[in-house]
């Protein structure tokens, strides 16, 4: 069975900085690239940051560019996602995919609210 769990998220204040981990099962992790995306109430899904499966490379969002920082630990699994300098635009459910897009699996999501 092909499961992806988030975990690490939390409430934290402006400026402040979260990790979210992306365990996943079921499946070779390493033949997969692997994407973030967030979505804030009552807004569209919107893309963060993504992940290639044999170089590495990585792609972000304009709104979390030099801020946030994908990275994967294929010995384990699991997918990273360092968040620094969060803002309250930052508070969403964020939630890993295997591949580029959501047309494959994904996560229930961990909720991030940035708040003072």
């Amino acid at each position: 069975e092909v499961q992806l769990v988030e975990s690490g998220g939390g409430m934290v204040e402006p400026g402040g900085s979260l990790t979210l981990s992306c365990v996943t099962s079921g499946f070779s992790f390493t033949s997969y690239p692997f994407s973030w995306y967030r979505q804030a109430p009552g807004k569209e899904v919107e893309f963060v940051a993504q992940i290639s499966s044999a170089f590495r490379s990585t792609n972000y969002g304009d709104s979390v560019q030099g801020r946030f920082t994908v990275s994967r630990d294929n010995a384990k699994s699991t997918l990273w996602l360092q968040m620094n300098n969060l803002t309250s635009e930052d508070s969403a459910l964020y939630f890993c995919a295997r591949g580029w897009t959501l047309t494959d699996y994904r996560g229930q999501g961990t909720w991030v609210t940035v708040s003072s």
